[in-house]
């Protein structure tokens, strides 16, 4: 298992690469066959090259994200961050669940919002 240390600096990375706009960046943070779900409950996008895809549509407008509160580990594989993504006049609250491989790397990602989790203004 990942130790908790590395999980934090993979979530630090995510948001360092993601906040300026790196998609490769981003996407080398995540395993072969990494699944992100985004919002859960939406289709699963598996794999690098739709991981890739999905980041290049959400970073060409630009969102920025906050952490909420410290990212959170655990004594297992899994993690979790509370963050805001401030896009244009928007802001969504979320809560995302990431589970790490052996090596670090990022083996799903889970974002969990809602609509009343969608801010306007």
């Amino acid at each position: 298992m990942p130790s908790e240390a590395a999980m934090k600096a993979a979530m630090q990375a995510y948001f360092d690469h993601f906040n300026a706009g790196d998609v490769e960046a981003v996407v080398a943070l995540f395993a072969a066959d990494a699944t992100v779900e985004d919002p859960v409950g939406s289709t699963p996008h598996v794999g690098a090259d739709a991981i890739r895809a999905a980041f290049a549509g959400v970073l060409k407008n630009r969102p920025h994200l906050t952490l909420s509160a410290p990212p959170r580990g655990s004594h297992g594989n899994a993690a979790a961050m509370a963050l805001e993504a401030k896009v244009g006049d928007l802001t969504i609250r979320a809560i995302d669940v990431l589970t790490f491989d052996e090596a670090g790397k990022i083996t799903s990602l889970k974002a969990y919002f809602g609509p009343e989790d969608v801010l306007k203004g």
